[in-house]
């Protein structure tokens, strides 16, 4: 895997999707988006998560427990914010 430096910043009206990582395999260069990693991560989790559970590994109701307690010790509630703008997403 090869890394590069970041594009120089681009305007805000172009609407290209920024690159997450560039890949190099057999001298071949791919870009993936942060979109692409972002989906393929889920994707991976979510197959993950239903063979673990149809083997008996894990309980589906203690996962989706344990996710809301990591949730909630991750993200803070907005009301929690300084001034926060309750109408304005961040």
């Amino acid at each position: 895997m090869v890394f590069r430096k970041r594009k120089p910043d681009r305007k805000e009206d172009e609407k290209e999707p920024k690159t997450g990582i560039v890949l190099v395999k057999d001298g071949v260069q791919r870009e993936v988006s942060f979109e692409e990693l972002a989906l393929s991560n889920t994707l991976s989790l979510e197959a993950l998560v239903r063979v673990l559970t149809r083997a008996g590994n894990i309980d589906a109701k203690e996962l989706l427990e344990e996710m809301e307690k990591v949730k909630s010790e991750r993200f803070r509630d907005r009301s929690e914010l300084p001034d926060a703008d309750l109408d304005t997403a961040h």
